[in-house]
This record gives structure tokens, sequence and C-alpha cells, in this order.
């Protein structure tokens, strides 16, 4: 576990690089996290030090040895186009996904939630497009405690339309099409990384309630891309079809104020 020094001054770097949109190289060897509880300390500390409310989640159903979960910023939740996103490649980087919005609180206690009250928990099940933005310059060089630690790419999301939940608890499979007007359009044959789209939020509230934390009523949650990351173009119409679930109709354009 890194000295609390060393997750304040991750943080501090990580913040500053979410503020003003540059990416840069990996942390520093006396602040980079090399283990989980480090990761997960130093996200908590970007919400802090940017000053940010929690306003969803990011997660899935992790393989072993990992956690694949992070804060979404309520900042950073868009409902209205067209949508302002870092985009130093010239494109936006979108992944299409189903979003549970809780209508209730989900406090802590000393009992596991069932599946079925966590169900009885969501109010709104919505289309959505998380967007996505890495604080390193070179991803791929990074271990997986710096990635999370840094949020699992996460800059946001653009909240589509709502849906009928009763399709979207079965849509383990989705056709997914992005349309632009610059290019023809783009299939990919759409499948949910844990199957089951609920289960990674039935995971998310658990880890949580074993950390002594709850979620709260008109929190986002999101869990997993159908199609990994999608590359729109910017400032042009484009849509995202999902299936027979429906369509979202946004625009991009870059990002650049601190």
């Amino acid at each position: 576990m890194l000295h609390p020094s060393g997750i304040a001054k991750a943080a501090r770097i990580l913040a500053e690089r979410r503020r003003s949109g540059v990416q840069a190289e990996r942390l520093p060897k006396d602040c980079r996290p090399e283990d989980l509880e480090s990761a997960l300390a130093i996200q908590a500390e970007v919400t802090r030090d940017l000053g940010a409310q929690v306003g969803g989640w990011k997660c899935l159903e992790p393989p072993p040895g990992r956690l694949v979960v992070a804060p979404i910023h309520a900042e950073d939740i868009h409902r209205g186009a067209p949508v302002s996103v870092w985009a130093p490649e010239g494109f936006a980087r979108i992944e299409p996904e189903l979003a549970f919005v809780l209508g209730r609180d989900l406090p802590p206690r000393d009992y596991p939630y069932s599946d079925s009250e966590v169900d009885q928990a969501i109010a709104h099940t919505h289309l959505v497009l998380e967007l996505i933005h890495s604080r390193y310059a070179d991803p791929a060089e990074a271990a997986f405690p710096e990635m999370l630690a840094d949020g699992l790419l996460n800059q946001g999301l653009f909240i589509g339309p709502e849906v009928d939940p009763e399709l979207a608890l079965e849509a383990s499979e989705l056709p997914i099409t992005l349309h632009t007007r610059s290019a023809g359009p783009e299939h990919h044959q759409g499948r949910h990384p844990n199957t089951q789209p609920r289960a990674p939020l039935y995971w998310l509230v658990e880890f949580l309630r074993s950390r002594g934390q709850g979620m709260k009523a008109g929190e986002i949650i999101i869990t997993g891309s159908y199609a990994g990351v999608l590359e729109a173009p910017m400032e042009e119409p484009v849509r995202v079809q999902f299936g027979e679930l429906g369509e979202i109709s946004v625009s991009f354009k870059a990002r650049i104020e601190a």
C-alpha cells in the first residue's frame, strides 16, 4: 500500500491532467500504485482534489486479481449535444453501454443486498455512451493498478433515451451500428462482457457494501461496452443504434477549456 503522501501526490497529478486534458508519462515511481487498494485510494483522492461529486459508477464483474470499478463525476455526465470531449486524436472515443439509474438509496448495512432488492431500486434504464480518455500518453505502458487509479479511461457519460427495462434485462447481445455523415455505417455484433447486463451492478452494490459504502438515489451505473471503443468524428451528427432497443443521436466538439 502506498504511503498517504504518495497517494496524495498521484491524485494531484491525475486531477490536474483531468482539468487540463494533458496526457503525459506514467506516474513517478514514488507515487505509482502497485496494488489495487492504493489505486482505489488514489481514485477517491482525485475526486476530493477536484471537488467533484460522485454521480455514478462504471463497473464489471472483475476477472481474478483485478477490480473493474471507478466513480463517474457528476459534472462529467452530459444530457445535451454537442458534448465537449478531450480528443487529442481528432475524434471522440466512445463505448456503447446500458445504464441503470437508482431511484432509492442502498445504504451500507451488515448483510448483503439480494439481486431482487437491487432490481427494485432501479428507477430507469438508459442507452448511454461512455466517453473515453486516458491521462497517460501511452496507456499500454501502464500497469493495471495505474489504469485503475486513473478511473479506467473514463472522462464522462452521455445519457441517451430511456428504454424498456425488461428488454434491456435480456440484452446479452445487441447489434451496434455507428452512423456518421463522413463514413458508411459501421456494424458490430455487440455482446455484453458479463452476459447479463445487471450482473456487474449486483457485484458493485456488494463490493461497496463490503467496504462500508452505500449508493444513492440518482446515481447512474454503467456495466460494460457492447462493442469496445468506437471512434466518432467531431462536429457532425452521430447516431449509435442499439438493435431494437433504440438509438442515441449526438455530436461532439473538442474541449479546449481547463
